[in-house]
């Protein structure tokens, strides 16, 4: 088969798919706004944004805008693709953005499969959800508008992919019919526990090892959303009743997701600075983002991995520490109980209570051994439900043939 994949930022969810796909024979070709010639392997077309956001705009169509310019950019390239004759025979792409909503109109007998991530509510998910943090009073209104190229795309495919129950549950029902949940998987066989890795910060000093006390919190950014506050506020109680324990958190200083930190920037500062004087610096280690292979050991070595989130998205860093057999303490919110069942493969913790979270760090610190069966069976979890060769490699193949 020809396979065309469009992500704007490729490979995103297809790192793993489109390289197996070229393994396994097809011609294939991704479509994106990076400039590269090859991105993993694959021959990727770029495709460019000519023009802005029109002038008065209502407020709440900017996005719906930029979607639909984003959307005639991919058409135009993708028509011309078949006037060149290279035409595919399925498509599989992000509808995030807009790039998937005219995809029908140029490639009518193609089959359509469109990632659909997420669905914005003004209640009932992220919006409203922590009460720290009040969203506008038209803020339901911009969600449900967001929802119209969400909506279009989804329209065009024969199948929508959601990756968690918890996600496709956000749909209208009037769409669930066509959403299969198919996750992007997890290389398992790559990600194993490994008892002599180690990690090594050279810039603090600090070298951890499987065994120490080393607590972990990761994601791309430190905000809200992730539960960047609530973790910080744990801490002088968490570093006070452990005083061998070294804290790693990594991310940038930017916000990937919410509102942005009252004066603009970040968020890092603003809540460190709440809790600084009650904490040993010597012992907290701010990395920025680093490269996977060193995430990944950090992991390894992690004696108690800390994953918050509100009922939003739930990120892969989450389902990789589980595959490497760390012990995840998350937030008790729905995207996190689609992996997690509290005391068989994780624990999972008030998101508004450090005082829960850090009783639960403390007591995985102190008694590592009572959780060893628990981290196995983390592992045990990704393996049977997340694995991308033997479980999502062969739900996406059916997907692509017609056959799910």
């Amino acid at each position: 088969m020809k396979i065309l994949f469009i992500h704007q930022n490729f490979p995103g969810q297809y790192r793993g798919l489109a390289p197996a796909m070229i393994t396994a024979g097809h011609e294939v070709l991704a479509l994106s706004t990076r400039k590269e010639s090859t991105v993993g392997g694959v021959r990727n077309i770029s495709y460019e944004v000519r023009r802005p956001n029109g002038k008065n705009v209502h407020p709440w169509l900017i996005s719906t805008e930029t979607a639909m310019i984003r959307g005639e950019a991919v058409a135009k390239v993708v028509e011309n693709l078949s006037k060149q004759g290279w035409t595919p025979d399925v498509v599989v792409g992000h509808t995030g953005w807009g790039e998937m909503m005219f995809i029908r109109q140029v490639l009518p007998k193609a089959r359509v499969i469109g990632f659909c991530e997420y669905w914005y509510l003004g209640e009932g998910s992220d919006v409203n959800f922590d009460k720290e943090f009040p969203s506008s009073e038209d803020t339901a209104f911009r969600c449900h508008t967001r929802n119209m190229h969400l909506a279009m795309s989804l329209l065009n495919c024969d199948y929508g992919v959601s990756p968690t129950e918890w996600q496709a549950s956000l749909f209208p029902d009037q769409f669930r019919s066509k959403l299969k949940i198919v996750h992007d998987g997890i290389e398992t066989d790559k990600l194993l526990p490994k008892d002599d890795d180690s990690i090594n910060l050279m810039r603090d000093g600090f070298v951890g090892k499987k065994g120490d006390e080393i607590i972990t919190f990761i994601n791309r950014n430190l905000e809200p959303m992730r539960g960047y506050h609530q973790f910080m506020r744990a801490l002088p109680e968490i570093m006070e009743r452990r005083p061998n324990a070294h804290v790693v958190i990594v991310g940038g200083d930017r916000v990937s997701y919410g509102a942005p930190a009252p004066g603009g920037g970040g968020y890092k500062n603003i809540f460190l600075n709440e809790v600084a004087d009650k904490l040993d610096v010597n012992r907290l280690h701010f990395v920025r983002q680093v490269p996977y292979s060193v995430l990944i050991s950090l992991l390894r070595v992690s004696a108690a991995h800390v994953y918050f989130t509100y009922p939003f998205v739930l990120s892969w860093s989450m389902l990789e520490a589980m595959s490497v057999e760390a012990l995840v303490i998350g937030s008790d919110t729905p995207p996190v109980r689609d992996a997690i069942e509290h005391g068989k493969n994780g624990l999972l913790v008030d998101f508004f209570s450090p005082k829960q979270l850090a009783d639960s760090v403390c007591d995985v610190l102190a008694h590592p051994d009572d959780y060893r069966d628990m981290r196995r069976a983390a592992r045990q979890t990704i393996q049977e439900r997340f694995d991308f060769k033997t479980v999502c490699l062969p739900q996406h193949e059916k997907l692509m043939q017609g056959t799910f």
